[in-house]
């Protein structure tokens, strides 16, 4: 297996050159699309079969089983989008240098499109039967909260022994094994304009209200149990001498249990819905969008087999905990056994020097056949 993806390595590169320079932000249809339709015509190549789920605004998301498959064991869940905008790909397009690969998306997460390609591929060159036993989901919208695929996700999951999901591994090379739940809110205050001068008395200050809310929020913080909360964004008022109208804030929640979920939602929504100043309106909308992934003995059990066959080709690794959020979540949340963070090495996603270490490319994906094809030899009556 090893020789064969080494001995595939320009194409890898190549592949990833074409998905790299095709952009496909997540508000990029056309170009989520464009990517999807690429991968499409590879996986079909190898007799894998498209299901298409079409999305009217964001890209379709994408179901793959090989044509010979029954009942597959496992998902793998790998997303196309990106954050960058449509046009990001003209001003910088993939390019390597010194053993780095660049361009938008290139490790988070169309390496791993690559690695997830030439590991199918290369366990049919062998004749080694796991390619059977996978389900592939392609979805179009995790980097906005997987708000359309989520449910698709779920639906493919409940009878999975076993999921892997393809966001890149840590900058350390370590996988991920937990993952911190996520929610957002809006919080809008609307109050009454006023001049600061001449008539102040008859204004209802939005921006004063926001401040009780915001010192109010903080409290709730709890963040030797891994309970953060962080009000990260603040619009508001109109001019500097009028009393201000209106004032939003985007607040942003961290959580290490579910049992934390339902109550924290519950303090956020006390707290913003009762005013400290008089006749201010507030409006919250929004909520606790990804669960926790907590490590339970059976994702030690999936942590322990990756360990061994790293160990068994010479690669160091670990697994660490997350604070972000991933599609892993929903899965994790579910009670299936979910590891993450199984894709290659690279680093400062969402930037302008987003990177993937390009020999890793090879390396992760050896390691991914041999989990896949440990995993089929170990769950897969033949």
């Amino acid at each position: 297996m090893k020789s064969f993806i080494y001995d595939h390595s320009k194409e890898m590169l190549e592949m990833l050159k074409k998905l790299v320079n095709t952009d496909s932000g997540s508000y990029d249809k056309e170009g989520v699309d464009k990517v999807g339709q690429l991968l499409m015509e590879h996986f079909n190549n190898l007799g894998f079969i498209a299901d298409v789920h079409e999305n009217e605004k964001l890209g379709n998301n994408i179901v793959l089983r090989h044509q010979d498959a029954r009942r597959p064991k496992f998902l793998i869940v790998a997303h196309m989008d990106t954050v960058f905008p449509k046009g990001t790909v003209d001003e910088r397009p993939f390019s390597m240098e010194d053993g780095f690969a660049y361009g938008p998306g290139v490790i988070d997460m169309k390496a791993s499109h690559v690695m997830l390609y030439y590991a199918m591929k290369a366990l049919m060159e062998e004749n080694v039967p796991a390619y059977k036993d996978v389900e592939i989901i392609f979805n179009s919208d995790e980097e906005i909260g997987t708000i359309g695929s989520r449910k698709l996700i779920e639906e493919k999951a409940k009878d999975k022994e076993y999921v892997l999901v393809l966001e890149p591994a840590r900058p350390s090379g370590s996988f991920v094994s937990s993952r911190r739940g996520v929610g957002q809110y809006q919080l809008e205050i609307r109050g009454k304009s006023a001049h600061s001068g001449m008539n102040p008395e008859d204004g209802i200050s939005a921006i004063e209200e926001m401040a009780h809310k915001i010192i109010e929020l903080k409290t709730l913080e709890d963040p030797e149990n891994g309970l953060n909360i962080n009000i990260g964004l603040i619009e508001g008022g109109t001019s500097v001498n009028t009393v201000a109208p209106i004032a939003k804030a985007g607040i942003d929640v961290r959580i290490s249990t579910q049992e934390q979920a339902a109550e924290i939602d519950e303090k956020i929504q006390k707290v913003c819905n009762e005013s400290t100043v008089t006749g201010a309106e507030l409006t919250l909308t929004g909520g606790i969008n990804r669960p926790p992934m907590e490590f339970a003995s059976s994702v030690g059990e999936l942590v322990d087999i990756v360990l061994k066959e790293a160990e068994s080709l010479g690669i160091e690794i670990d697994h660490i905990a997350s604070g972000g959020g991933s599609d892993a979540s929903f899965t994790a949340a579910m009670g299936i056994p979910t590891i993450d963070g199984m894709g290659p090495v690279g680093g400062k996603q969402h930037t302008e020097r987003e990177y993937l270490v390009i020999d890793t490319l090879m390396e992760r994906t050896t390691l991914f056949i041999n989990v896949v094809r440990r995993l089929h030899k170990m769950y897969v009556n033949e």
